[in-house]
């Protein structure tokens, strides 16, 4: 394990290599860790992970690539969900780095603001997920799909929505949206999944928005963050944590949530 008094100095030395690095690059990610085996990064919503089949913009692997070399994609988060995402930096590291996600010994954690509520404080949701023959890059649940689990667990009730950590144990596409939407619990703003695009802050505020005005949205990408991958390194051998601080679009979200549509406390 890495102890307390070497995380705080690789903590320190990354925030010296982020100033350096210029600040449109740092909005399009920033550098959480960084060894001569693999390196991790906080990507933002907006940006794919690796190049698309149907987009030529500008990958996280592309970009990160010009600064620190060729890299190998380990795994992947969807375009317009934020966090955590880690790639190796030479084959062998990225072998042993694959097996791990292949034989499940991977631990990743995400944070997402759902609509509506669950009673429990915990659900298991194995629901098989399968390519919808009908809408290309879209997936459904199938009873011939391959096998999908995904914990959720409740963290924070709003009147109408939820704050939810959800702890994928397989890794397929769209798999949290799509088990989130299966059990009656969407992502608040989901194009693909939830039908909506946009949250305004006027949705929750009476009389927010004033006539004639352009309302800008509160958040405009999936409420949907990758706040925490655990691996075990290539190299030393020993577990490791990286935590992606949340973006402040879903800070803001969060607060005005808080302020419009708490709940009465217990006490």
């Amino acid at each position: 394990m890495i102890d307390e008094k070497q995380r705080e100095e690789w903590l320190e030395r990354i925030e010296a290599e982020e100033q350096k690095r210029p600040a449109k690059q740092r909005s399009l990610y920033s550098l959480l860790y960084k060894d001569e085996a693999i390196l991790v990064f906080n990507k933002a919503a907006g940006i794919a992970t690796i190049p698309e089949r149907h987009d030529d913009r500008k990958s996280l692997r592309a970009l990160a690539a010009k600064e620190f070399g060729r890299l190998w994609t380990v795994h992947r988060i969807d375009k317009d969900t934020s966090g955590v995402v880690l790639f190796a930096r030479n084959p062998e590291a990225h072998r042993l780095l694959n097996e791990q996600f292949r034989e499940r010994k991977t631990e990743k954690k995400y944070l997402a603001v759902v609509q509506g509520m669950m009673s429990e404080e915990e659900m298991h949701v194995d629901i098989p997920l399968a390519t919808d023959p009908g809408r290309s890059g879209k997936i459904r649940p199938s009873a011939d799909g391959k096998e999908s689990v995904t914990i959720l667990r409740r963290l924070e009730l709003f009147q109408g929505f939820m704050l939810i950590e959800a702890q994928p144990l397989t890794g397929r596409q769209h798999q949290i949206r799509v088990h989130c939407r299966a059990v009656g619990l969407p992502l608040l703003v989901d194009r693909l999944y939830g039908g909506r695009e946009a949250f305004y802050l006027s949705s929750i505020k009476r009389k927010y928005r004033k006539s004639g005005r352009e309302e800008r949205p509160l958040i405009d990408r999936h409420t949907l963050h990758a706040t925490s991958l655990t691996v075990v390194h290539p190299v030393e051998n020993n577990p490791c944590t990286f935590e992606a601080e949340v973006p402040k679009d879903f800070r803001a979200l969060l607060r005005q949530l808080r302020k419009f549509r708490g709940l009465p406390s217990d006490t």
